[in-house]
């Protein structure tokens, strides 16, 4: 099928027609379901990922396995799967003191928020992401955040990004719709997004298949942790992204019984 017949067939089913998707891809779960909410929807899709000196630099090489296996799993998304990129951020890391980019426990700060927040991290993604969405001719860019599993950043919340949808059209004279998939749905329907997005894709088995892609490849333990395999996959099972990935886990699976 062509990218053309591709998109006329999208149109017909009541698909939005964009010329493309860019995914803000960082090899975990969210971003990995996001890619597959985009392949299923947009003739072209090309990711995005950033290194800004992030303790679970393991990730960004995670991205590649991810890709990897996805286009050797499912054949009519690899089609679609253009290039993929990768952008040094690392002066966002050398001015964040979180613990994100320092050796520190995860907390409360002062503030009130996690001082796992990165300040300005998302605003500064989306800028980057609708600059090379600009010259790869793409006018969607589709992010993993998400309000229902609030973490308390405020880069997260659904104001934030239709603020930023505005201000990328605006600030460069075309029309982006920044997507976000997951914004009002928790962990346990994330999973279920997934298995029901390879479901679609591949109608012999795909939904498990995609499940268990994201528990074998994805990362999302802040610590970098992929010593520790877990029934959802590696991670050090203690800090807050492992936490909210297996909680979420244990309610999908206890609902699917």
């Amino acid at each position: 099928m062509s990218p053309q017949t591709s998109a006329r067939t999208m149109a017909a089913i009541g698909a939005p027609m964009h010329r493309g998707a860019l995914v803000l891809f960082s090899g975990g779960q969210d971003s990995t379901t996001c890619l597959a909410h985009a392949l299923a929807r947009y003739p072209r899709v090309e990711t995005l990922g950033f290194d800004y000196g992030q303790r679970h630099r393991v990730e960004l090489a995670q991205r590649e396995v991810v890709l990897s296996e996805l286009r050797a799993r499912f054949p009519a998304w690899a089609a679609r799967l253009g290039d993929d990129h990768v952008i040094d951020m690392a002066v966002l890391g050398r001015i964040s003191e979180t613990a994100l980019t320092r050796d520190m426990q995860f907390e409360l700060a002062q503030s009130g928020l996690p001082n796992a927040f990165v300040p300005g991290r998302n605003l500064v993604f989306l800028t980057f992401a609708g600059a090379l969405a600009y010259r790869r001719g793409l006018d969607v860019i589709v992010t993993g955040v998400c309000e229902t599993d609030y973490s308390g950043y405020p880069d997260c919340r659904d104001d934030t990004m239709k603020a930023m949808q505005l201000a990328l059209s605006l600030g460069m004279d075309r029309r982006f719709l920044v997507e976000t998939p997951l914004m009002w749905i928790d962990k346990a329907a994330t999973w279920q997004l997934a298995h029901d997005l390879g479901q679609q894709a591949d109608a012999s088995g795909g939904g498990e298949a995609l499940v268990r892609l994201i528990v074998e490849h994805t990362h999302t333990c802040y610590l970098g942790d992929r010593e520790h395999r877990r029934d959802w996959g590696h991670g050090c099972g203690q800090c807050p992204a492992c936490e909210l990935r297996a909680q979420g886990w244990a309610r999908w699976r206890a609902a699917a019984v």
